[in-house]
């Protein structure tokens, strides 16, 4: 019988232990999950990123200093949530409001010193002004400095393309992703209510408005916004931005005009407004003339899909409140 009791209790004993293992384990298993899924976020580097001038860029660690050369890279930047990483902007970037504490770099010409004595990892560079300085970006590669050529983006798919860039070059790949989907919803949810507009409203866009008038043609930014919120681009015969006089303008009678103006004019919706001999143009006798944020429409940044917004709320307020 003492046999007996000392066999039960021995198992007891075992059947405890293998009981506390399991505790053990169930205790320690949320945290190692937590540990891979970390794991997993995580961009293993160095990084080879293929930028817009065809060049395989190594990125060698997680830059931990980025010097921005153009707004709309800043832009993607900090909604990456690279703020504090970024440590040197140009003089043209107003947003977000962080960047007013940044060093400036340069705007035109960039200020070759200045970025330097900065020592960043990374330079974000851009497509639109990468030939004009191609020697002071060479320059900023031969003093170890990793330059990234980010594209000049002329529509969505592009403006896409931009942010996953500088997501795999920066380790916020996870991020870039989740930000293009959003805007993807978003745009769509746009295009969506747009829609179920039945009269088309063509549009004037002025990008300048003296002493010339300048506006957005086809494969254009501007273009393509417009055709996604249902609105007809008044000047489809020729490509980029082009200057229009104001005879072709007149007789193509707008029923909207927006203006991106903010520097040629102190106030360009009373300029256009008070043009002689466009006193029969609908935009004019309807007082259809509206100034929409430059920045939100044409920086090619996370706010694009913003500024396409704005576009719908200007032309179509009774369908986008």
């Amino acid at each position: 019988m003492k046999k007996l009791y000392s066999l039960l209790f021995v198992l007891l004993l075992i059947a405890g232990a293998l009981a506390g293992c399991a505790e053990k384990k169930e205790q320690v298993k949320p945290e190692n999950k937590a540990n891979v899924e970390k794991k997993t976020e995580q961009v293993s580097f160095p990084v080879t990123v293929k930028d817009a001038l065809n060049h395989d860029v190594v990125i060698d660690k997680k830059p931990e200093k980025i010097v921005s050369l153009i707004p709309s890279n800043t832009e993607i930047a900090y909604a990456l949530g690279l703020g504090k990483e970024v440590v040197g902007v140009s003089d043209f970037d107003n947003y977000p409001k962080d960047v007013t504490k940044k060093e400036k770099i340069g705007g035109q010409e960039i200020n070759l010193e200045k970025i330097i004595s900065l020592k960043p990892n990374l330079v974000l560079a851009h497509a639109s002004s990468a030939h004009n300085s191609k020697e002071g970006l060479q320059q900023l590669k031969d003093a170890g400095i990793t330059v990234l050529t980010v594209n000049d983006a002329q529509n969505f798919d592009q403006v896409y393309k931009s942010i996953l860039m500088v997501g795999k070059a920066t380790g916020e790949t996870k991020k870039a992703e989740e930000l293009v989907t959003s805007m993807k919803d978003k745009l769509a949810d746009i295009k969506e209510k747009a829609a179920g507009i039945k009269e088309k409203k063509k549009v004037l866009v002025e990008v300048q408005s003296s002493p010339d008038i300048y506006t957005t043609g086809k494969k254009t930014f501007m273009d393509e916004m417009l055709s996604s919120i249902n609105a007809e681009n008044i000047v489809t015969d020729q490509e980029g931005w082009i200057k229009i006089d104001q005879e072709a303008i007149i007789k193509r009678n707008p029923d909207v005009i927006l203006t991106t103006d903010a520097y040629s004019v102190k106030d360009p919706v009373k300029h256009i407004l008070s043009r002689k001999g466009w006193e029969n143009v609908n935009a004019i006798k309807n007082k259809q003339v509206i100034s929409v944020d430059s920045d939100r429409v044409t920086r090619s940044g996370p706010r694009i899909i913003e500024g396409v917004e704005d576009l719908a709320k200007a032309i179509y307020p009774e369908v986008f409140k």
